[in-house]
């Protein structure tokens, strides 16, 4: 201002060739911020998720949610001779925050947390040096421990067997639901009722995983960062009630392939890919899930 009070035109002149100069610097600077932004939207890495339930030896029980332990094996074997390493949730949370991930990076899952995990699962994870995560429902876990039965058939592993496997370092215990792994009353996991209120269906959900995230906790020793939908079931309200108890990570039934960011919100809903009985590791993998070799 005061340059041009005193009115000297070659003032004037040398300040708006400064603030163009300022100007320019700035689309300058500004233009490398965005490109630098892109660049960090852009990262990422695509995280191929396997989704088994339980293991058995006896064929006439294998379908589409029983697979043998020789074809378990057969699957390790696969993904370790294509270059595939095994993460955990915990994993895929220190990438959003800025540690690396291998560079053929897949996670393995089980669902439910049936005994047969823990006996035909375990070894073969020993064996391999294979990670997985194992999401049990909590009102089982707790009955069997209290009444053991170690029946590879329907048996569910008790809070011991659970924390023996997370104390290995390649088992990651997650959130299942306490009591929600079921259709009843109309209610289908932890899908909300016609006939619930908003706030009813919020404290349903919340004492539920509460309850097994405590359980979780108290059984194993550390508390779960993660929660898997049973059945894959949910409704428009669930996700951001399920986030706002503390949950990092989601995972649904959908398969696909999940593409995961710095971005936290990248780990919400990952899709998994359920694993029957039948086609062969190759066949699985490279045709059922698009990996390639």
């Amino acid at each position: 201002m005061g340059v041009i009070k005193k009115g000297k035109a070659y003032g004037l002149v040398r300040l708006n060739l400064k603030l163009l100069g300022v100007a320019l610097l700035c689309l300058a600077l500004g233009a490398g911020a965005l490109t630098a932004l892109g660049a960090a939207e852009g990262e990422g890495v695509d995280v191929p998720v396997v989704m088994y339930h339980a293991l058995l030896k006896d064929g006439a029980r294998q379908g589409q949610y029983v697979v043998s332990p020789a074809q378990f094996e057969s699957d390790l074997r696969y993904l370790q001779e294509h270059g595939y390493t095994t993460v955990l949730v915990k994993d895929l949370i220190a990438y959003t925050k800025g540690e690396g991930l291998p560079e053929k990076p897949v996670l393995i899952t089980f669902d439910d947390g049936y005994y047969n995990n823990y006996l035909y699962g375990f070894p073969l994870a020993e064996k391999y040096g294979c990670k997985f995560v194992l999401s049990p429902i909590g009102r089982y876990s707790d009955l069997y421990t209290d009444t053991p039965d170690e029946n590879a058939y329907y048996s569910h592993a008790t809070w011991a067997q659970l924390r023996e496997m997370a104390a290995s370092g390649l088992v990651e215990v997650q959130n299942h639901s306490y009591d929600l792994h079921q259709s009843r009353g109309g209610r289908l996991g932890v899908k909300k009722l016609a006939r619930e209120s908003d706030q009813e269906y919020r404290r349903m959900l919340a004492q539920d995983l509460t309850r097994a995230q405590s359980a979780i906790e108290a059984g194993v020793g550390e508390a779960p960062t993660a929660f898997v939908y049973p059945f894959g079931a949910f409704s428009k309200a669930t996700p951001d009630i399920v986030k706002g108890l503390g949950f990092a990570c989601t995972m649904s039934c959908e398969e696909r392939v999940s593409r995961i960011t710095r971005d936290p919100e990248s780990l919400y809903g990952l899709g998994r890919f359920l694993r029957p009985a039948g086609p062969s590791s190759q066949e699985f993998f490279e045709k059922r899930m698009g990996l390639g070799p």
